[in-house]
């Protein structure tokens, strides 16, 4: 098997060195780029597997390569921030990023990120592969085809959803009316255990509600529950 292929897109020169060097030796390939000109290059070239992305960049910032290649990717990016401030998160992960890490960082703990990403993103992708007919969830006005990971209403107006708020969809549809905590919310889309401070998934239940609830205030479909988690509340069917 190939190793995966990676890019960097830091704009220091020797962090991005140090970060080659280091994830080549535990089994990545790896390419650098020191800005967005360059890492489009690099993906026109070549397949790549994940892009590590800097935020802090001249010119054009990360937060905008990020909407740039979500609008024509689904590659997997994991955002690097110098910035402790829950808000550079919250921006990164609601432009479609999949992972985050805060500088400075153990590089061992980049290397489980980037491994955790992966296999998340082959799961999904050996589920679609192997799936023997399309399954399609529907619930209230909504339609989730599964295989092709397309959210729709009755009208046929498509939603688009990001790789994190489709997992996010599909752990809820097969867990209706089940009481869910951020640990397990966690462990049910992101193949990791969760750290006490993380409320990456408070952000994706966030963005999810944006979408399928419209102007339900409070939440109806997608419910808090004090204390506990959340609840995804309406009846589902398959097809």
């Amino acid at each position: 098997m190939n190793p995966p292929r990676l890019v960097i897109l830091d704009d220091d020169e020797e962090t991005r060195a140090l970060l080659q060097r280091y994830l080549q030796q535990h089994g990545f390939e790896t390419r650098g780029a020191a800005d967005a000109t360059e890492l489009f290059r690099i993906l026109d070239q070549d397949p790549v597997d994940l892009v590590v992305l800097d935020l802090m960049l001249p010119g054009e910032d990360g937060f905008n390569v990020c909407r740039r290649l979500r609008a024509s990717s689904t590659i997997p990016i994991i955002m690097l921030t110098a910035k402790k401030d829950d808000i550079d998160r919250i921006v990164g992960l609601e432009m479609g990023a999949d992972d985050y890490i805060t500088k400075p960082f153990n590089p061992r703990e980049l290397v489980a990120r980037i491994r955790s990403v992966l296999w998340r993103t082959r799961v999904g992708a050996a589920r679609d592969a192997v799936a023997p007919e399309r399954l399609v969830y529907r619930f209230e006005r909504w339609q989730l085809d599964a295989t092709t990971r397309t959210l729709r209403d009755t009208s046929g107006h498509e939603v688009e959803l990001s790789g994190g708020e489709f997992a996010l969809l599909m752990v809820f549809l097969q867990n209706t009316g089940r009481v869910l905590n951020r640990d397990q919310l966690l462990d049910l889309t992101r193949g990791r255990g969760s750290s006490p401070f993380d409320r990456s998934i408070d952000i994706q239940v966030s963005r999810l509600r944006r979408k399928i609830e419209h102007q339900n205030k409070p939440p109806r479909l997608l419910k808090t529950v004090r204390g506990a988690g959340y609840v995804f509340t309406p009846k589902v069917m398959t097809t």
